[in-house]
């Protein structure tokens, strides 16, 4: 039975980072015992940070959290679970060399662990959740689900009586997201635990939850029980930002097969892929978290060891490695720019040289490079020599997509380009891909920002569960039909998928 008052809230978060990024502007969440509650947005729209609050990992610059009526600070994560708000990512942390019995029991001193009735408490709670795996199994054993439930059951043996689950469905099958749904309902409507439900699939929030809370650019404009929504109605709302200033207009794109992909799998979440893409022109990519987006960019670039197809760059096949792919004139920039996009103890000169062959440096064409970068970019620096990691997240994207600007590139691959950045440097960015493809860079353009794609793109392939499902003309298509594409709520659209 959903209780009354709800069992934890947020009232009014606003969360300000010290490089001046601001996260959350004025959001809300209530979380009721025995129910589910469905927290959707966009890429950048606060869900991560709301979350990082509520478990403990961050806090707050205003607002307050109210914890069975009253208001608390949690300073860490720690204190968060001893509270009983625990949270489960995508990618639960566990020990792939202990069995599931250890994993629960990771958190309980060293003598318990091999306590008998740890361990029955251990057996109870498994079966709670239908004993989906056999506690004394290896986790690396275990497929992704069983793990998951490894993660839930950990959670409930320490006490936890709301359960935020990130993401939780992005990596599985069919059959294994039906095994989470049934134990997210015998959590909720047997046991009365509150679960806080975040997916970017409109379908499993319309089938699964009771109450949505939608953020979209820092704030929470939408709450309502989902018997009063629909696929149409969640899609607007969460695609309601447009993208200022920029306009979609007719391009002309050239004939010639820049790049051709054939057959392009990987066990890593990609199914056969092939399609070609024509000097001068954006290819979108459209999909949810976990739709083999980025699987797809990595295999393009030699960067994944297990991917099988052919690559090839104006009709010569590249060897699937990284070096090969940037001699061949294919270049990345990455999704996570911090780990992979840049080097932020480098200068923003050292950082885009970086592609760079050979052994001899020439240090004044580096400089003027950079500099030109700068001037081109609009990258705010006062010097070259500036290090990259003291840049904002937009001024650093900027340093990121320099590096790749010089005459061998030929095609160019954008793993979310405008993740996490200011509008002006993200109109700036954009304006500047489009300039490149009007000089006759091949380019393919992975975007949580259906409104970007839609604007920018000549195309769309749009992804879900490794493989790509339909095909979208971007003058023909909203931002409800895409969303509607990705999240499996709607028939494929017109074109063949390649």
């Amino acid at each position: 039975m959903v209780s009354a008052s709800p069992l934890l809230a947020l009232r009014h978060i606003a969360k300000r980072y010290p490089n001046g990024t601001q996260a959350l502007v004025d959001a809300s969440l209530e979380i009721h015992a025995g129910a589910v509650h469905g927290l959707l947005g966009a890429n950048g729209a606060g869900k991560s940070t709301l979350i990082a609050i509520l478990s403990g990992a961050t806090a707050a610059t205003q607002g307050e959290i109210v914890w069975q009526g009253q208001p608390v600070r949690w300073r860490r994560p720690a204190d968060a679970r001893r509270s009983g708000v625990s949270t489960l990512y995508q990618h639960i942390p566990l020990v792939p060399t202990l069995s599931a019995l250890e994993n629960i029991l990771l958190d309980a001193p060293g003598w318990q662990r091999h306590d008998r009735d740890q361990r029955a408490r251990a057996r109870a709670v498994v079966a709670q959740l239908g004993d989906p795996f056999a506690l004394d199994a290896l986790v690396a054993h275990l497929p992704i689900s069983a793990r998951q439930m490894v993660g839930i059951a950990q959670s409930l043996l320490g006490g936890a009586q709301v359960l935020v689950m990130d993401e939780p469905t992005a990596s599985l099958g069919a059959s294994d997201r039906a095994a989470v749904y049934d134990v997210v309902r015998r959590l909720a409507y047997q046991e009365g635990k509150a679960i806080v439900f975040v997916s970017h699939f409109l379908d499993e929030i319309l089938a699964l939850t009771d109450h949505v809370t939608i953020l979209r650019d820092g704030c929470d404009v939408l709450h309502r029980a989902t018997g009063d929504l629909d696929e149409a109605s969640l899609a607007a709302t969460i695609s309601g930002r447009d993208v200022a200033m920029l306009a979609r207009r007719q391009r002309q794109v050239g004939t010639e097969v820049r790049l051709a992909v054939r057959d392009l799998a990987s066990p890593a979440g990609l199914s056969p892929t092939t399609f070609d893409l024509r000097a001068g022109e954006i290819l979108g990519i459209a999909g949810m978290l976990g739709a083999g987006r980025s699987e797809l960019l990595h295999a393009v670039f030699g960067a994944d060891p297990q991917a099988r197809g052919q690559v090839l760059v104006d009709g010569v096949p590249v060897v699937a490695e990284t070096g090969a792919a940037v001699a061949a004139g294919l270049a990345l920039v990455p999704e996570d720019r911090k780990r992979q996009g840049f080097v932020a103890g480098f200068s923003i000169a050292d950082n885009i040289a970086l592609p760079g062959t050979g052994w001899r440096i020439d240090r004044a064409a580096e400089r003027q490079r950079a500099d030109h970068a700068i001037a081109t970019l609009g990258i705010k620096a006062d010097d070259a020599q500036r290090p990259v990691g003291t840049l904002s997240g937009g001024n650093a994207q900027k340093v990121v997509l320099a590096k790749w600007l010089t005459p061998q590139t030929r095609v160019l691959l954008l793993d979310e380009p405008t993740a996490g950045i200011d509008i002006g440097a993200r109109i700036d960015i954009l304006e500047q891909v489009r300039r490149l493809a009007d000089q006759g860079l091949a380019v393919v353009l992975v975007s949580s920002d259906f409104a970007e794609l839609l604007a920018l793109s000549d195309r769309i392939l749009v992804m879900r569960d490794g493989a790509v499902v339909a095909c979208a003309d971007p003058a023909r298509t909203s931002e409800i039909d895409l969303t509607l594409l990705a999240s499996g709520t709607a028939p494929p659209c017109d074109g063949a998928p390649a």
